[in-house]
């Protein structure tokens, strides 16, 4: 009786790891830290004082990327992760009021929508994965509240088109907080932060986990007007990044400001490269439809979507089902992974798919 009843009734944030060598699952980097960057964290570690408390706001970490970024630090917004940052914009903005976002799209938009007793509007993709443009404006115009939308999108993996995002952060200037999702920007060589700069109710959220390669260090961040980021840092919990999280964080950004071309980039190029090479060579398989993505991933739909996931499973291979998502009947998202590792998918899924077998007949 004590639990307000929108968390009794919201759905938990499900993910069921399994054990595979090849793992295309999560859309993380296939890469760990350079081996320097490794010895040079843990060099660090040693002059920590483990009994202080860290930056009560990340304040050594955000000069940094306001340098990496050319960006005003005050308007730089930093957490554990940026699923901590989607929480705190639906307290700021949501709660009483609407969370607006499309669907299918990351799962932990609608899921704190839900938590927070928020008014969740998801408004379909077309067909084709591009933005429902009227439909948006039209929800705009007649509520507020926070809208999130992914751009490069997830789960679909393409990009929106700029005149569409500006009109919406023009359209909702007014009565909404506006958060352009970011995280897979470098892959599609987008930046909306200019949107940023134009408009003070406009947010960009960035993270470290995806082309910079640090999921498991889970720090994420925004770039917003400073009037926006001192409201929004209300809602982050003090001293809620660790000093561990924070010296990796700087050590890597270090990095990538001294050196032009550096590793993050490097592995960008060979992501882009990788992600050419396999959509290509599974386009040519019977029965595969290959999505355009912009991003790490990309979607596949396949004959049998589950038959597929449980045989590429057993081959020591694992992928993301989709099939569940509106308009992704029998689509799986496949993360691209090292060239060795993307081969062995494409041969495994060639063996499996390349010619049309009984086995992948709709039961």
């Amino acid at each position: 009786m004590f639990l307000r009843p929108e968390v009794k009734a919201a759905p938990t944030y499900n993910f069921t790891p399994h054990p595979a060598a090849i793992k295309l699952d999560q859309n993380e980097s296939p890469y760990d830290l350079p081996e320097n960057l490794k010895r040079e964290v843990l060099e660090r570690f040693k002059t920590l004082d483990f009994n202080r408390y860290s930056d009560l706001a990340g304040e050594s970490l955000r000069p940094k990327l306001a340098a990496f970024h050319s960006w005003d630090e005050n308007g730089v917004v930093a957490s554990g992760g940026s699923n901590i940052l989607i929480q705190a914009l639906v307290t700021a903005a949501g709660i009483g009021h609407t969370v607006l976002t499309v669907s299918p799209t990351f799962s932990v938009y609608p899921l704190q929508a839900n938590l927070q007793g928020a008014k969740l509007v998801e408004v379909p993709l077309e067909p084709d994965f591009s933005l429902p443009f009227e439909k948006l404006l039209d929800e705009i115009q007649r509520g507020q509240g926070v809208i999130f939308l992914a751009n490069p999108a997830a789960p679909t993996g393409n990009v929106f088109p700029a005149s569409q995002l500006e009109a919406l952060a023009e359209a909702s200037s007014e009565n909404w907080l506006f958060v352009v999702d970011e995280a897979y920007h470098q892959f599609s060589k987008t930046d909306f932060s200019y949107l940023v700069k134009r408009y003070s109710h406009v947010a960009s959220l960035r993270t470290f986990s995806k082309a910079f390669g640090l999921g498991g260090v889970r720090l994420g961040y925004t770039l917003m007007q400073p009037e926006l980021a001192v409201q929004i840092q209300k809602l982050i919990m003090p001293f809620s990044i660790s000093a561990l999280q924070l010296e990796i964080a700087k050590v890597v950004l270090e990095e990538v400001l001294s050196n032009k071309y550096h590793f993050v980039q490097e592995r960008i190029e060979e992501t882009l490269s990788e992600r050419t090479r396999v959509m290509r060579d599974l386009q040519a398989l019977p029965d595969v439809h290959v999505f355009p993505s912009e991003t790490n991933f990309f979607l596949m739909r396949v004959p049998n979507a589950e038959l597929f996931y449980k045989q590429l499973l057993q081959s020591g291979i694992i992928i993301r089902r989709q099939d569940h998502l509106p308009r992704l009947k029998d689509c799986v998202r496949i993360s691209i992974g090292t060239p060795e590792e993307n081969t062995l998918f494409l041969q495994t899924t060639e063996r499996l798919l390349g010619l049309k077998s009984t086995r992948l007949e709709k039961v």
